[in-house]
């Protein structure tokens, strides 16, 4: 037999596209292949194509696999009305569920039944199998590895060393677990009319769930030293399919840098608590009355209301703001966890429904099911979701973030959908060929930036938002997720990688059923994208946030810092830069238009001095580019949102650092 790797994976693939049944999926920075449980022999290679010289397969050898089988959930619980879905651990899908064995290979005669070499495992166990030609007419033989735990959702690389009697298995580059039996391995075992079924052994029953990134059959030799060289022992590689290759890279370090405007915030329900210097800065909702409320160490001041307010500026043209209405959030940091609605009084926002939540950083409506495109508004003709970002742990040290579900039947949103998050930031939603996704951004897990953000795909099935996607993101901020013709595309604001906030954000194109990267660009605390297009041309806005980075000089003033507009040029291919911008610690931009005119606000949040800083209104002057129009007197301001309704159009601004967040009108004159 040539001693060369021989690489199964990549001879299963056919050339230039993927087979049906077949899907590329990123998990934790990496692809893998995952198998449909409907076509089991999608992934599959005569033995003739592998052993060109000799119909036999080798009597010792090593197999190499790289894999990921996803992890078996605790019980889910139901909780509220309806189908209503909470419990200990995040749910997963049926189909997630680890069967009693599962075949990562099997090498088996036409039309036979018979196993004559393969690899199986168990939640506990790993299982391998070959033909025994000892006795006439033959059997099967096992040999069993206890204790090898591989179904909890993360990469793993297996190393199995073949000789005789003896076998032997390395799992991630740790201590062999070596097991010696009475039956060997045949010294000649025939190959003839045989062929690799990957993930399979030709049934629907047994088919590998998780993602299979590297099968490699190395003959005559114990590959254990030649893989165990390198850093990352769980993704060891000695020959991966191109179609898997080159998945972005992930920096490491675990240095804290925390931002003025991420700060704790709970809000308490239920009767009248007692107010004193130990609650002194918490929140009291009162359900009954719609009521919030702010202990000032004595006494509970009322914060929750609307007023008329006067004029705020003008600056010539035609448009005017107004204050229209202040809301008493009192939210440092984020808006409070209050659903609100357009009510009473008229032209209003009037308190909906508090939500429970653990300092929440953003509320994302989503309701884009059963192939359904999300509406402008929050009317949708299936069902709507609410999906709260938290960013801190709740009373039992654990992270959640929470999908809501409206029901018609109360009027209100109830828990649905809980999901494991680190620090998250952002959530955002998106269709992508009538199938919908949830993607949310994961700020840092403990002291470390660098860690991975999820993509969530919707399983009509279960009912279920289902891990489809992560990607590696350094102290993310912001998804932003865009169409451009036919093509999908998802930038991720990465703010900080544990020493600088210099780095590459990147922009994801959607090919083959997952995201890959399109291109890079370098951002300085990048806190939001903005994407928009006036007429035909395609804009994205980036709000760099902080100029930090530890191995260079400090510079006279961290936060006065260009923000940039790029412009998708279609030639190149590529968003090449338009237009750079002064902003003060930016965390925000908002693209709206009123008639035939087009603005960009900016959320300018602090200046190195103050957090009382003028937010900007660019107006859109063609050739000139975006040029200041309004400058709005704010503090802290941490986001910007415009939305419109028969009353006319309005901006809503929320403030990291005051009570009061605003509603301004537009006023054409």
């Amino acid at each position: 037999t040539d001693l060369r790797p021989l690489d199964v994976l990549s001879e299963a693939l056919p050339p230039g596209a993927l087979a049906r049944g077949v899907r590329v999926l990123q998990a934790q920075g990496l692809r893998g292949l995952q198998l449909s449980a409907s076509r089991p022999r999608a992934l599959a290679v005569p033995a003739s194509r592998l052993f060109i010289h000799c119909d036999r397969f080798p009597e010792e050898f090593s197999i190499i696999v790289t894999l990921r089988a996803l992890r078996r959930p605790a019980k889910v619980s139901a909780a509220g009305h309806g189908s209503a879905r909470l419990g200990s651990a995040p749910p997963v899908p049926a189909r997630a569920l680890p069967q009693r064995n599962e075949y990562i290979f099997t090498l088996m005669v036409e039309e036979s039944p018979g196993v004559l070499v393969g690899l199986r495992y168990a939640p506990d166990k790993l299982h391998f199998l070959f033909w025994s030609q000892e006795r006439a007419g033959g059997w099967q033989s096992r040999v069993t590895f206890p204790n090898v735990s591989l179904s909890d959702s993360r990469w793993h690389t297996l190393v199995l060393a073949v000789s005789g009697q003896s076998f032997s298995l390395t799992v991630d580059c740790s201590v062999p677990k070596d097991v010696v039996v009475e039956t060997p391995f045949p010294a000649s075992l025939s190959v003839r009319r045989a062929s690799f079924y990957l993930g399979n052994r030709r049934r629907r029953k047994g088919v590998f769930t998780g993602l299979l990134r590297q099968l490699v059959l190395l003959p005559g030799a114990d590959a254990t030293p030649r893989m165990c060289h390198g850093l990352n022992f769980k993704v060891a590689t000695l020959s991966v399919p191109s179609v898997l290759q080159d998945g972005p890279a992930k920096a490491v370090s675990n240095e804290v840098l925390k931002y003025p405007y991420e700060t704790d915030m709970k809000v308490t329900l239920g009767a009248r608590p007692r107010c004193s210097k130990q609650e002194k800065a918490q929140f009291w909702f009162n359900a009954s009355r719609r009521g919030l409320y702010l202990c000032n160490g004595s006494t509970w001041l009322s914060m929750l209301e609307g007023t008329q307010g006067s004029l705020w500026g003008r600056e010539g043209g035609r448009e005017t703001l107004a204050a229209q209405q202040e809301l008493r959030f009192a939210a440092p940091g984020s808006l409070s966890p209050l659903c609100v609605s357009w009510g009473q009084p008229k032209d209003h926002l009037v308190p909906h429904q508090p939500l429970p939540s653990h300092l929440p950083l953003r509320f994302l409506p989503h309701a884009a099911l059963r192939g359904e495109k999300p509406k402008p508004s929050w009317l949708f003709l299936s069902q709507i979701f609410l999906a709260v970002a938290n960013f801190e742990q709740n009373e039992r040290g654990q992270e959640f973030s929470v999908i809501f579900k409206w029901s018609r039947r109360k009027a209100k949103f109830l828990a649905y959908q809980r999901i494991s998050t680190h620090s998250a930031r952002d959530w955002e939603a998106f269709v992508i060929q009538g199938e919908a996704f949830l993607a949310v951004v994961n700020h840092r897990e403990g002291n470390n930036h660098n860690i991975d953000s999820v993509i969530y795909r919707w399983n009509p099935r279960t009912g279920l938002f289902e891990v489809n996607q992560t990607i590696p993101t350094s102290g993310a901020y912001d998804w932003e997720f865009f169409t451009i013709g036919p093509y999908s595309f998802l930038a991720v604001a990465n703010t900080f990688n544990g020493t600088s906030t210099r780095i590459y954000s990147h922009i994801y194109i959607w090919l083959r059923g997952s995201f890959q990267l399109f291109q890079s660009i370098l951002t300085f605390g990048a806190a939001d994208w903005e994407v928009f297009h006036i007429g035909d041309r395609v804009f994205l806005a980036v709000a760099n946030s902080h100029s930090y980075d530890s191995g260079m000089p400090a510079p006279s003033n961290f936060y006065a810092i260009n923000s940039s507009i790029y412009e998708l040029n279609i030639t190149a291919q590529m968003f090449v830069k338009f237009q750079d911008l002064l902003t003060y610690s930016a965390l925000d931009w908002e693209f709206f238009s009123v008639g035939d005119d087009s603005f960009l606000v900016v959320a300018n949040s602090f200046d190195g001095f103050t957090f009382s800083v003028n937010s900007i209104i660019y107006r859109w002057q063609g050739y000139e580019g975006f040029v200041a129009a309004h400058q709005l007197p704010t503090v802290g301001c941490r986001d910007w949102e415009a939305f419109h309704t028969a009353e006319g159009s309005f901006l809503l601004y929320s403030s990291a650092k005051e009570p009061l967040s605003k509603v301004l009108k537009l006023k054409t004159t």
